[in-house]
């Protein structure tokens, strides 16, 4: 079927809808091929190609609301399954704030959003494999590497479209490929685990293996030999992935269902402090080839650019249409979630900031899911390198860091300037002022 018959499709299943009671109907399809391999010690552990194709349909009957799925796009199916869904939307309870959003006019160039490369979809199986026997035999060769956990190359070739009684009818297509490998090294009780992946839209813009090794080796050695801390207050440093990470807690606190569950501890927040004045935080959809860019979410509604914090201001929440209309306000395109969330850079270089610490951590990575975005309170394993007198010293290990996440943003001293967006949710280094690190 042609990309022009799935939005007819979609577009002929809403009128369908509409004639079988629906007041407003909403129609989303998807398709796509995924190619993943994972090879250890020269062999392949894992393949998998495989191709989806899906519809999803929102129908509302005076706003009481139902839904349907299917991977069978029959015509009979499809229409049999919205004809369902309507008449189980006449049982549930009215919702005053359900309704699809109101149409706003697409006016971005998709083309110009770079959100697909055609050597992605060309690209032959054995080169995939290749990239990732190479990326593991490089690390392999290298003697202070223990064990091998794999490597990886995965691509994704997909389309989306959707088709609303609103108005609203658009599509967009979206490859990725990620290249990346995990490792051990150490002996006895001293093993330590690091690895690294890069995933970029367009085949041309991947590094390398040998870049890729290069950078899953280093960051593995220099975890080599770690030592045991004693329990303190310290200033801690995050590297980019670790900002990301708590940037992904944000989110949790800034996204409409937590806000209107009043589940976060930045609810009735609006325009009051909450962090550092060094802090903005942007959710920038329309970033030409960065990984979460997109022209509109998953209800048709544009992506755009929504300052969540800025100044250390909470300016903005993270909103679908349903969230908004109970928060009283108008989406952000986020029904999808984040899009290319990050902090923005400051002027400080990573070495600054290192040398900036007299004593204290560098969190190059962290374990467990210890947060709850009521309270803010933070605790999770972590690695990382110890700073004395400005200068990484050694690694640390079985150390946990914990904290309040609101605290933790008002605690940040410095930003740096080395954002790369090669990660949807990320962020530059940044210095929070104290934190205590739980040790031996």
């Amino acid at each position: 079927m042609k990309r022009i018959d799935f939005l007819t499709l979609a577009e002929s299943l809403v009128n369908y809808g509409r004639r079988a009671g629906a007041d407003q109907v909403e129609v989303a399809i998807g398709r796509g091929t995924e190619f993943s391999v994972r090879v250890r010690k020269g062999q392949i552990e894992h393949l998998v190609e495989a191709g989806a194709l899906s519809m999803g349909a929102r129908v509302i009957v005076g706003q009481r609301v139902a839904s349907t799925s299917s991977s069978d796009l029959s015509r009979a199916t499809l229409e049999r399954l919205i004809a369902g869904a309507v008449a189980r939307a006449r049982l549930v309870h009215a919702d005053p704030f359900a309704g699809l959003p109101e149409k706003e006019e697409l006016s971005v160039d998709i083309a110009a959003l770079r959100l697909s490369d055609p050597e992605v979809a060309r690209m032959p199986a054995e080169e995939k494999i290749r990239l990732a026997l190479k990326t593991e035999e490089l690390c392999l060769a290298d003697p202070r590497v223990a064990n091998s956990y794999g490597a990886s190359c995965e691509t994704h070739v997909g389309e989306f479209f959707i088709a609303n009684s609103l108005g609203v009818r658009g599509w967009y297509e979206a490859t990725s490929i990620a290249l990346g490998v995990y490792l051990q090294a150490g002996s006895g009780d001293d093993l330590v685990e690091e690895g690294w992946y890069e995933s970029r839209r367009h085949l041309a813009d991947l590094p390398p293996p040998e870049m890729v090794a290069q950078k899953a080796l280093m960051r593995l050695i220099r975890l080599i030999g770690p030592r045991k801390v004693p329990t303190q207050n310290v200033p801690v440093v995050f590297e980019p992935e670790v900002t990301g990470q708590l940037l992904g807690l944000l989110y949790a606190c800034v996204n409409g269902g937590a806000i209107y569950q009043r589940q976060s501890f930045l609810v009735d927040k609006l325009g009051q402090e909450v962090a550092s004045r060094q802090v903005r935080v942007v959710d920038e959809g329309l970033i030409p080839g960065a990984p979460g860019t997109r022209p509109f979410d998953g209800e048709g509604v544009p992506t755009r650019t929504t300052v969540v914090i800025e100044n250390g201001l909470l300016r903005s929440y993270l909103l679908d249409t349903y969230s908004a209309r109970k928060l009283g306000m108008r989406s952000t395109g986020n029904a999808s979630g984040p899009t290319n969330l990050y902090l923005a850079p400051g002027p400080h270089s990573p070495e600054d900031i290192i040398a900036s610490v007299d004593k204290g951590l560098l969190v190059t990575s962290t374990m467990g899911s210890g947060f709850n975005p009521v309270s803010g309170d933070f605790s999770r394993g972590a690695f990382g390198l110890w700073i004395e007198g400005g200068e990484v010293v050694y690694p640390v290990a079985e150390v946990t860091i914990s904290g309040n996440l609101g605290r933790m943003l008002e605690g940040i001293e410095m930003v740096g300037n080395d954002l790369e967006l090669r990660r949807s949710v990320i962020g530059p280094t940044v210095k929070i002022g104290e934190l205590t690190v739980a040790g031996s």
